[in-house]
């Protein structure tokens, strides 16, 4: 039974379809390291699309 706090869940379809031969992303198969490392890539994109003072700042 899941916490009723955590609104994600595991991205199980990327986890089984990862690129096997790439070598910008390495396969990873611990579930535990690749949830961490989606999280990780996660609150980057989030920060990057989120947080832009300059274009608020003068509107």
């Amino acid at each position: 039974m899941t916490p009723k706090s955590s609104k994600t869940q595991f991205p199980l379809w990327k986890f089984l379809t990862q690129p096997i031969f790439d070598n910008k992303m390495p396969l990873v198969l611990s579930p535990k390291q690749f949830w961490h490392l989606h999280q990780i890539g996660y609150l980057e994109r989030c920060w990057k699309t989120i947080y832009r003072p300059e274009e608020n700042f003068y509107s």
